[in-house]
């Protein structure tokens, strides 16, 4: 559904939000068609196998707190996408990536709670954390919205590596991944604490606990959907969800217990606090949600089954009702243009449903009978009376939850009230704003004559266009699909509430795998019980600061507050950035011979020195096979030293090109033919490319002696050198296992069907790996054309034709350099035309003519086309022997680049278009497009993706012809090599050719270098 979004938004437009709500629709509706069943304690599981060989599999279980939860993501999920359809105005931008995200964000949390592989669960948890990004993010353009998805995702990124490590640590020490075998049969230990820790920090990053809760509230940023589904029921309850599944694992140890009541108390109090001086409805929702998420972390992370009963009640409450109450601000904001308390009055009397919906909501919130939020806080009190842990404990927690349910209710007295509430100073304002209006016509009117005076009554009336309050008179009803979302939720938070015996039987399963603590209860009556008595407290005390509004407001402005976290975190950037670029200035000084330098100084001294002081080394050691491997490793030193102390540019990438054919011999002497002739013809290309960016380079490295840099370059080099030698050495003794190359030849004529072990490797058994180099190729050409190419690169291919024909006077392109064996051939002509002769002057190569006399070899025209078309068929032969002989698609390849690399030496770059009249991007594109298509052909025969198959075809007169799908991938790989040569021979040769006449004509005067390429005479 989500990759169909796009599409279904272009056709249906806002109304494609209608049909992805069944994707989260059908998740809650198959949550429901087991109730009856998890309720017996059956789960249903399913398990995948994912790589085998690590043991990584797709496994999937639900049990009572999974049910819960894919309930909450899919229900709310599905009645956000349908308040989509109406939220957004039919020309808004950007909504079938906003649909596709939000649904793949529901899809992602469906994997989530229902993972029973931890490293399977943390796939979806980064996979939540991408979305959540893009979600916040919605507003590209607006600078609040870019930062808040930055802040969101690099704080739920780094707690997502802490848990990370957690579970690679608990699935070590507990010898599975499987999270129902860790609950089951946990394990335990030193290492496991340090788990318990980095498990807690990744769930508090997802949950928003301090001293990490800063991100959401500034997260409000985003649109109101976003809102309501991940910081009310689906993104911040996963960190409440990884509470609550390891609870009841690890909620007896002392860590755990420490943690949690910390961070959980703590957040509570700093989210109520921090909600009683908002005015933007949205921030009050935003730091309620804060609070009441440690409220719930609280309760399900502290170990006693009364309170995990009431924590999951309360779960899905606070995801009934906080969902509510976003999709009640969008409301407002949209039939008033404001979220500002200040600013609104009489919005309860424009919009009754709406205020019905935030009214139940804001009740459940607040803990108002009978409603969800009412039972499940009953329930939290209860269990907090009959606390299990030290007295004191208990009681700091008791108070706790006391004072932060006081600010609760304040709070949501004070949100309902600011968004629904007829206030009479507001009013009063209105009057004095509509005077304003009234006389707007007479401001007009002085504007028009030049006056810029504002008016009196504007004056009087004290308010600044973005301040006046909303007139109510003004307030336009609202969609249907806009309202009823947010009062079906409340209303379903009425209805759960009625009948608390049905959520006991649901979720008291679950928190009976707690390990201490007597069963809890859900009641909407209990009788007089102390806990009643604590919720009238609450609830007066709460009425109380709302009606102490203003004198708590000041209270909390005449305050220290203390360093903010928000300001700390951005503190904390700004620096984090400043030593970044102080640490880049260091490390990163433009100078590729000092990266080099570094990363091999690195390898010497740390792999390198733990070599030689504890490697193992072997007993005896043959230096040589025999006489002409010494002959080829003498050679590869000489050059290697003199391109080290080489401060000639052509001098060294000579020398390196030697020491490359060196290694190429020294392939050939150990029988790898293949290999070899794939080193000759890389080191051909290399030297021939290095040759071509040479032109634009200096010749020398420097013009100051280096002769100091020239010692330190060869004795770094000959330690480089000593230690792969030692590598060469000792790794293979170090070796625990059979090495996977003992089955190659095998494998390659079995499932391959080639006896190139080699290039079967290359096509088949590695496939996925040659898969990513050719990708890698692509990306190279598509590089190194962006970076050569001044003017706008197309798809002209530079013909012969294209040349603008001349007369003698311009005998060609780099016609402008000097000729110094223009007299004889002038003398040549006037000889045999006295003679009555017409000079002959045959064609060797197409465009050989286009360039200058100058510039033109006959012998080297002659023997490229005597070589050519020989290289082609020769290249031919590689690619189809390839599979049982030396070749293959990539050697192929490489000598059509050679053959494509003489023929555009020879006659330049108009003659490299008529030897291939094709554009490299055509032939790249190709050969990627084929390689991946082969590769799905395994899949339709039944096998992996990539995996060879046998096709066995009689033809006539031929007889039976064995073709081996591999093939076609091997022809992908020429075309992609073909194409790449060929990029770079239009970008490093044809172009910076262009580009040096260019500069050369424009030496010469203006209007020369505006001419076409000039081409000189010549006969046919």
């Amino acid at each position: 559904m989500a990759l169909g979004a796009p599409a279904l938004v272009s056709v249906l437009g806002r109304k494609a939000f209608l049909v992805m709500a069944l994707a989260p629709a059908s998740a809650a509706v198959y949550a429901l068609s087991w109730t009856t069943r998890v309720m017996e304690g059956v789960h249903p599981t399913e398990v995948t196998q994912w790589v085998p060989g690590l043991g990584l599999e797709l496994a999937f279980r639900m049990d009572t707190l999974s049910w819960l939860m894919l309930l909450l993501v899919g229900g709310v999920g599905a009645l956000v996408l349908v308040y989509c359809s109406a939220y957004f105005s039919p020309t808004a931008s950007g909504l079938g990536r906003f649909g596709a995200v939000l649904t793949a964000f529901a899809g992602a949390m469906v994997g989530l709670v229902t993972s029973d592989d931890m490293l399977l669960l943390f796939i979806f948890w980064e996979l939540t954390t991408v979305f959540s990004y893009l979600l916040i993010g919605h507003y590209a353009d607006r600078k609040a919205s870019r930062r808040a998805a930055m802040q969101a995702i690099v704080v739920t990124t780094a707690g997502g590596l802490a848990m990370l490590v957690g579970v690679v640590i608990l699935g070590v020490q507990g010898g599975t991944f499987r999270l129902s075998e860790i609950i089951a049969d946990p394990p335990t230990g030193g290492a496991v604490t340090a788990a318990i820790v980095c498990l807690l920090a990744g769930a508090a990053s997802k949950a928003a606990l301090i001293p990490l809760h800063f991100w959401l509230p500034a997260a409000m940023a985003a649109p109101t959907p976003v809102s309501a589904y991940l910081h009310a029921a689906a993104m911040v309850k996963a960190g409440v969800y990884l509470v609550a599944r390891f609870a009841p694992a690890y909620s007896d140890t002392t860590v755990w217990r420490t943690i949690v009541i910390v961070l959980g108390v703590g957040t509570l109090l700093v989210g109520g606090y921090r909600a009683l001086r908002q005015h933007d409805l949205k921030l009050v929702l935003a730091f309620g949600t804060v609070s009441q998420l440690g409220l719930i972390v609280l309760l399900v992370g502290l170990g006693t089954r009364s309170a995990a009963l009431a924590g999951l009640a309360m779960i899905g409450a606070h995801a009934m009702f906080k969902a509510s109450l976003f999709l009640v601000v969008g409301v407002v904001d949209a039939a008033t243009g404001t979220r500002d308390l200040r600013r609104l009055t009489g919005v309860g009397r424009a919009l009754p449903l709406t205020a019905l919906a935030g009214g139940l909501a804001t009740a459940s919130m607040i803990g108002l009978p009978p409603l969800a939020g009412y039972v499940a806080k009953e329930a939290a009190l209860e269990s907090l009376l009959h606390g299990e842990g030290p007295a004191w404990v208990n009681t700091v927690v008791l108070v706790g939850v006391v004072v932060g349910s006081m600010f609760t209710v304040a709070y949501g007295v004070r949100f309902f009230w600011g968004a629904f509430a007829t206030k009479q100073h507001v009013a009063a304002a209105v009057a004095r704003a509509n005077e304003h209006v009234r006389v707007d016509a007479v401001t007009k009117d002085a504007a028009a004559q030049g006056s810029a005076a504002p008016s009196a009554p504007a004056q009087r009336a004290g308010f600044l266009p973005d301040d006046a309050p909303i007139d109510p008179a003004r307030i336009h009803r609202q969609p249907a699909l806009l309202v009823w979302p947010a009062l079906v939720l409340a209303l379903l938070g009425l209805a759960t509430a009625l009948v608390p015996h049905f959520g006991e039987d649901l979720l008291a399963p679950y928190a009976d795998t707690y390990p201490v603590g007597e069963p809890g209860h859900l009641v909407l009556w209990a009788g007089f019980t102390p806990a009643l008595g604590l919720t009238v407290l609450i609830l007066g005390v709460g009425a109380v600061l709302f009606w102490q509004r203003n004198a708590v407001e000041r209270f909390q402005a005449s305050l220290w507050t203390g360093p903010e976290a928000d300001r700390t975190y951005r503190r904390i950037m700004r620096r984090l950035d400043e030593v970044a670029a102080d640490v880049t200035a260091v490390t990163q000084r433009g100078s590729l011979p000092f990266y080099l330098g570094a990363i091999l100084v690195v390898l010497v001294a740390g792999p390198g020195l733990l070599m030689f002081i504890g490697g193992q080394w072997p007993e005896q050691v043959k230096a040589w096979d025999r006489p002409a491997q010494v002959a080829a490793v003498a050679a590869i030193c000489v050059a290697s030293i003199l391109a080290a102390r080489s401060r000639r540019r052509l001098k060294a990438v000579i020398l390196v090109g030697i020491a490359g054919y060196g290694n190429a011999m020294l392939f050939l002497l150990h029988g790898a033919p293949d290999l070899a002739l794939t080193q000759v013809l890389v080191e051909t290309i290399t030297l021939v490319v290095m040759v071509l960016v040479l032109r634009r380079l200096p010749p020398y490295f420097s013009n100051r002696p280096l002769v100091a840099s020239r010692w330190v370059r060869l004795g770094l080099g000959v330690a480089v050198g000593v230690v792969m030698m030692g590598f060469a050495l000792t790794v293979p003794l170090a070796r625990v296992a059979s090495p996977i190359s003992l089955d190659f030849p095998a494998e390659a004529y079995i499932h391959g069907y080639g006896k190139n072990i080699v290039n079967v490797t290359l096509v088949d058994i590695r496939a996925w790996d040659t898969m990513g180099e050719i990708s890698v190729l692509l990306v190279a050409a598509t590089g190194v054309a962006s970076l050569v190419f001044l003017r706008t690169r197309s798809g002209e291919i530079l013909r012969e034709r294209n040349a603008t024909s001349s007369g003698a006077t311009t005998p060609g392109i780099w016609a402008n350099e000097e000729d110094p064996g223009a007299a004889l051939r002038r003398r040549g002509v006037e000889q045999a035309t006295e003679a009555g002769k017409q000079p002959r002057m045959l064609v060797w190569l197409s465009a050989g003519r286009t360039l200058a006399p100058q510039r033109r070899s006959v012998i080297f025209e002659v023997v490229t086309r005597v070589l050519f078309h020989s290289m082609i068929v020769f290249a031919i032969f590689l690619l189809f022997s390839g599979h049982n002989a030396p070749g293959g698609g990539f050697a192929a390849g490489l000598v059509v680049g050679i053959a494509l690399i003489v023929r555009y030496l020879a006659g330049g770059r108009y003659e490299l278009g008529e030897a291939a009249p094709v554009h490299p991007g055509l032939l790249l594109g190709t050969g990627l497009f084929l390689s991946v298509g082969v590769g799905l052909i395994g899949l339709f025969m039944g096998k992996s993706v990539l995996l060879s198959t046998a096709i066995d075809i009689s033809l006539p007169l031929i007889g039976t012809v064995h073709l081996v799908t591999s093939l076609f991938f091997d022809v992908g790989v020429f075309l992609v090599v073909v194409g790449l040569v060929l990029d770079i021979l239009r970008t490093l040769g044809a172009e910076i050719d262009r580009q040096a006449e260019a500069s050369a004509r424009e030496d010469a005067g203006p209007m020369e270098a505006m001419e076409p390429d000039q081409i000189g005479g010549g006969r046919r």
